[in-house]
């Protein structure tokens, strides 16, 4: 792992994240997933009626699901990715990333369309039709945008969005791009970690007893 990606994907990581092993960082993933799924995919009487509705045609059962995928990359030693592994390891984990930014907007719908000024300056303002697009049509890289020009996630948060974004596009497999290794993305999935428990801790729930915890 070279300096320059050591320092994205680990930069704001916490320490005792940094030291647990990989299949704990990803028990916690998943226990958290299901938690979201199970408020907000039900969340009529507690959001917003248009947020709600926007969350329950969601598919947040498959972010739950996505994230129990995380434990295919645990099979063999990550240091034993055939290509093939890394490609489809980097798609996983970037589907959890947009999942999560989806979720994150869609709480948070009524500020979203408030918010033309920052949607303008990214192609989440459809310009023909001078219109905005719902969150959850969004591209990654579009989500990115926005949340980088409303300032709305955290520096190295962005940064790991943009880095496995990028490894994700490895998908179209017939371009050359990069797909690091398989120590990055096991890096990668720790800083999710924080970055998912730190959107979780941004959303409102009635009483602590609904907040999804990790463990």
């Amino acid at each position: 792992m070279s300096p320059d990606h050591l320092a994205v994907l680990v930069e704001g990581t916490p320490p005792e994240d940094k030291a647990r092993p990989i299949s704990d960082v990803v028990a916690r993933i998943v226990k958290l997933n299901c938690g979201l799924r199970d408020f907000w995919s039900a969340s009529h009487g507690w959001a917003p009626q248009d947020a709600a509705d926007l969350m329950s045609k969601s598919r947040l059962d498959r972010q739950a699901s996505l994230s129990s995928s995380l434990r295919h990359w645990l099979e063999v030693p990550s240091d034993s990715f055939e290509d093939g592994d890394l490609i489809l390891g980097w798609a996983n984990l970037g589907s959890l990333i947009e999942g999560t930014v989806k979720l994150f907007l869609a709480v948070y719908y009524q500020d979203y369309k408030n918010d033309l000024d920052n949607l303008k300056q990214t192609q989440a303002w459809h310009a023909k039709k001078e219109k905005l697009l719902d969150p959850d049509v969004l591209r990654l890289e579009v989500l990115i945008d926005y949340l980088e020009t409303a300032q709305l996630f955290a520096t190295d948060e962005l940064a790991l969005c943009r880095f496995v974004q990028d490894r994700r596009n490895a998908i179209h497999a017939f371009k050359d791009r990069p797909i690091g290794s398989g120590s990055e993305l096991y890096a990668a999935m720790r800083s999710y970690l924080g970055m998912l428990r730190s959107t979780n801790s941004r959303l409102p729930y009635p009483d602590e007893g609904h907040h999804p915890t990790e463990c």
